[in-house]
């Protein structure tokens, strides 16, 4: 599997990337090539078209219905509908109940979408496409939230798992779903340093924690704001995460 991380920046776009989207790549046994995204934020459907025609992805996974995830839903319907003169594309999105809705709502219509069909959530429920299978369980957020294991061949032989947390704070089905993975991508929204609710995001210290319990092989914080120096969440996550740590940034790859 392959990561690519289309945007990273944490709540609303930034000055050098789009909100959350990330791309994972994966080849079955005849070398066809499968593309998943998770979430699709505000401003990514516009990056996502530098990897790839956003009518060749299998399928599209959103977190949660907050717009800095799924707000570009709106946007790739009218790509999918109106970019091939032969007629449009079909895309299947997985999410949180309610989806369709909220897609509608953002396309400013009643109707819901035919060329985005959407299917709950199912947690512990295994989601297959092509040679990856994604596994969801609800975390802490202010409305329905899931954090994604993505589990398919790795680069190196063998299979590789993929964590992403979406938005949440601690809790234990991050932990569940980040478990033994080789590479968990969690959001660090907050600083320890700051007075901010709990319930809603984790801190850098707080994604470290998890990552360490967990024995998860690499940690890449994602999801920070742009008023926040990544360094600073790196710097509270190596606190309490003895492994490998970066952060994510718009155009990065990781070969899992």
């Amino acid at each position: 599997m392959r990561l690519v991380i289309v945007g990273a920046s944490g709540s609303v776009p930034g000055p050098a990337s789009a909100s959350s989207c990330y791309l994972v790549e994966a080849e079955d046994e005849h070398g066809r090539t499968w593309h998943v995204v998770l979430d699709l934020g505000s401003g990514a459907a516009g990056s996502l078209q530098r990897y790839l025609d956003p009518r060749e992805l299998d399928a599209i996974a959103i977190s949660h219905a907050h717009a800095d995830h799924c707000a570009d839903l709106a946007v790739m319907d009218v790509y999918l509908r109106y970019s091939d003169p032969d007629g449009p594309a079909v895309v299947p999105v997985h999410g949180p109940f309610g989806l369709a809705g909220r897609i509608a709502e953002l396309r400013g219509v009643d109707e819901h979408s035919d060329v985005l069909p959407t299917i709950a959530w199912q947690p512990g429920v295994p989601v297959r496409i092509g040679p990856m299978t994604l596994t969801c369980a609800a975390v802490e957020h202010p409305i329905p939230a899931y954090a994604i294991r993505v589990e398919g061949p790795s680069e190196r032989g063998g299979d590789a798992v993929l964590t992403y947390s979406g938005d949440t704070d601690a809790c234990e089905g991050l932990e569940a779903m980040a478990e033994g993975a080789d590479l968990l991508l969690c959001e660090a929204s907050f600083l320890e340093r700051d007075d901010q609710p709990r319930g809603m995001h984790l801190t850098g210290a707080r994604a470290g924690q998890i990552a360490q319990r967990s024995g998860v092989g690499r940690l890449l914080l994602t999801h920070i704001p742009p008023w926040i120096e990544p360094y600073e969440a790196v710097a509270e996550a190596a606190g309490e995460y003895s492994g490998p740590l970066g952060a994510a940034h718009a155009g990065m790859r990781v070969y899992l």
